[in-house]
């Protein structure tokens, strides 16, 4: 099997998709969620210094970003840490949703 044959096969595996872009895209979305997270700290912990209570909402958010990658994956390749950890975040998701919804509203007088 000559290189254009084992090229052309996996071109046709991967539905003529370029796997460098495929990665690149990959890398992207890595550097973004780290990003998204390293701001949500900064901001977390900047109001808790200031005195202005915590924001469970900002990692409520961040944490859904892993949740739902970690959903994904788990549909996809069903693997047992990957179920774990879909379950883990989302849980640590609805957890902090709550805290912020009960913050939010805890002034309130109904």
């Amino acid at each position: 099997m000559n290189r254009e044959e084992i090229l052309s096969r996996s071109r046709k595996e991967n539905k003529e998709q370029d796997l460098y872009k495929i990665e690149v895209q990959v890398q992207a979305g890595n550097i973004g969620s780290q990003t998204a997270t390293l701001l949500a700290t900064f901001f977390f912990v900047t109001e808790a210094l200031i005195g202005k209570g915590f924001d469970f909402g900002l990692y409520a958010i961040i944490l859904s970003v892993f949740a739902a990658s970690f959903i994904f994956k788990a549909i996809r390749l069903k693997y047992r840490k990957e179920i774990i950890l879909a379950t883990v975040f989302t849980l640590a998701t609805l957890i902090l949703s709550t805290a912020h919804i009960i913050t939010l509203t805890k002034d309130l007088v109904w």
